[in-house]
């Protein structure tokens, strides 16, 4: 008798789960995936070609809303967690509803998961969704360079279209972002690197995105999104830490492990935390692993017009995750206006349509400032309503692209860019460059 699972998800760790620990077993059947976090992401098929020989007709992807029907419907004998940044409590009540249905409730861990690579391999992954993960990447990949290094950078999986024609993604140019028709997120991670000629991968399958990612490289970056754990084991583990939710260290789920992992600590965003909050996150930290070094680090922002943010009434965009499932209230951007001299920070609530009020609805703890959310054509339609709709004098777009190139924003507009700076930068560049001479 095969054992019956459903693995549960948010098309990102879910399907690598699948891939490296349950796709050859002849053992098991995956009955479903569900899926959660992001919009428009279920009622698809997780498709032939990458469920391998014992799942021929590929495997449902349905909403975790229906997790105990699918239990007692389909006689499901466990469920696998499989996705990140998520408190304790959210985990641990999604278990009790699996057992209460009947069935195990399953946590596994990251031996089986983490593929090996014949290129060193530096990780970048964070304590919560918005700690700095990205710019942190950015700053390592360009040390790495200019020490000589081919660096290619990994992505982690945003995979919302075509899974089929998403298994491996390579990004070399803009023009590969239309390619691929990527979304205002999976934008925002990519462009960056492109902008500074570096190459990114993305997708589903990860072992065939590796294996092409070493003929490319010297060293691999992994660019770990929400504060997942590393798909591939690393050379070097850095964890990103953020002092404006010190105490998330302990309270969600993988912040724990990837602290508990690290080889060192990048401690973010120290000019806009106070000194008690830098404290309090990295003594959370050193309680569970006393032996990494921190490396301490500003994030300054850049407002390239400035005239129009002083005085003026602004409408603050901000990065979507940040503000969604990373629970922050506020990001780059408003920091940015209020340095700045912004008369006053417009609430875009009442002025939200569509999709863009529904995710207001669904994440309460976000503050007076609009989410980039834009995973699919109509909710970018709907994002642009809402533009529309805020009486502002400015739009400051603090996201990490240039949102002008995606959106028709009828309001002057200014940009704000940050990108990481390490208060003591030739100890952090000295320390990653000897942890990739070891043998």
């Amino acid at each position: 008798m095969r054992r019956r699972i459903v693995i549960a998800g948010a098309a990102g760790r879910d399907f690598h789960t699948f891939n490296t620990c349950y796709r050859n077993r002849p053992d098991v059947e995956v009955v479903a995936f569900t899926a959660t976090q992001i919009p428009n992401i279920d009622h698809r098929t997780y498709p032939p070609s990458l469920a391998g020989p014992f799942h021929p007709g590929g495997i449902p992807i349905e909403p975790e809303e229906e997790l105990e029907s699918i239990i007692g419907s389909r006689r499901v004998d466990a469920v696998v967690f499989a996705y990140s940044d998520v408190s304790y409590e959210y985990v641990m009540s999604l278990s009790s509803r699996v057992i209460a249905a009947g069935a195990d409730f399953v946590i596994p861990g990251s031996r089986d998961a983490m593929l090996e690579s014949a290129c060193p391999v530096v990780s970048i992954c964070a304590m919560r969704t918005g700690s700095g993960k990205s710019q942190t990447t950015r700053y390592v990949a360009a040390v790495l360079e200019a020490a000589g290094l081919r660096t290619v950078v990994v992505r982690h999986p945003m995979p919302y279209g075509d899974l089929a024609a998403q298994a491996v993604q390579r990004f070399e140019t803009f023009t590969d972002l239309d390619r691929h028709r990527t979304t205002i997120e999976e934008r925002e991670e990519y462009e960056p690197h492109l902008a500074e000629g570096r190459v990114v991968f993305a997708g589903v399958d990860y072992e065939a995105i590796l294996r092409q990612a070493e003929t490319e490289a010297d060293v691999v970056l992994w660019d770990g999104g929400n504060n997942d754990l590393p798909f591939y084991r690393p050379r070097l583990h850095l964890v990103v830490l953020d002092p404006l939710r010190p105490l998330d260290v302990g309270r969600y789920h993988p912040s724990e492990a990837n602290v508990r992992m690290a080889d060192g600590f990048i401690v973010n965003k120290t000019d806009s935390a106070t000194a008690e909050q830098v404290g309090t996150v990295e003594a959370e930290a050193r309680a569970r692993n006393p032996k990494a070094p921190f490396f301490r680090a500003t994030s300054p922002t850049r407002v390239d017009v400035p005239d129009l943010v002083r005085g003026r009434r602004v409408l603050v965009v901000e990065d979507g995750p940040t503000l969604t499932h990373g629970g922050m209230a506020f990001g780059a951007g408003v920091v940015a206006a209020r340095r700045t001299g912004a008369a006053e920070i417009v609430d875009p609530r009442p002025y939200a349509v569509g999709s863009i009020r529904d995710t207001f609805e669904k994440y309460p703890s976000t503050g007076p400032v609009l989410p980039a959310m834009g995973y699919s054509d109509r909710q970018v339609e709907e994002l642009e309503a809402t533009i529309r709709a805020v009486d502002a004098d400015t739009v400051v777009v603090a996201t990490p692209i240039d949102l002008r190139r995606v959106l028709r924003i009828d309001k002057p507009s200014v940009r704000v860019r940050y990108d990481l700076d390490p208060v003591e930068g030739r100890e952090l560049d000295a320390y990653l460059l000897a942890a990739l001479s070891e043998s």
